[in-house]
């Protein structure tokens, strides 16, 4: 299916874009090419195939869930760079009004 300058004008003038003789020549080249696209699909044979909503089959990949013994607080907080106690500690600040 040919696409026209008139049929990209008029699709263009619903979405009130505004194109140049020379982009809507352009515009009307590859709306062609992606419908005479689309017609080739159409007919290839697709018997058997079932829908898919992915084309790459990715297992999880995330570990399993499974419970492990949680950090001490001295390990924990072995990285911080200032502790108070059992408590990381972060300067002070005030919001500026």
């Amino acid at each position: 299916m040919a696409v026209t300058v008139e049929d990209v004008r008029h699709v263009a003038a619903l979405a009130r874009l505004e194109f140049s003789d020379e982009e809507l020549a352009g515009l009307a080249e590859e709306m062609s090419e992606i419908l005479e696209y689309c017609e080739r699909l159409g007919g290839l044979d697709t018997d058997g195939v079932g829908p898919l909503f992915r084309t790459r089959v990715q297992g999880n990949v995330l570990r399993d869930d499974e419970p492990e013994v949680p950090l001490g607080v001295d390990e924990a907080l072995a990285n911080a760079p200032d502790r108070e106690g059992d408590y990381f500690l972060v300067p002070g600040f005030l919001p500026e009004d």
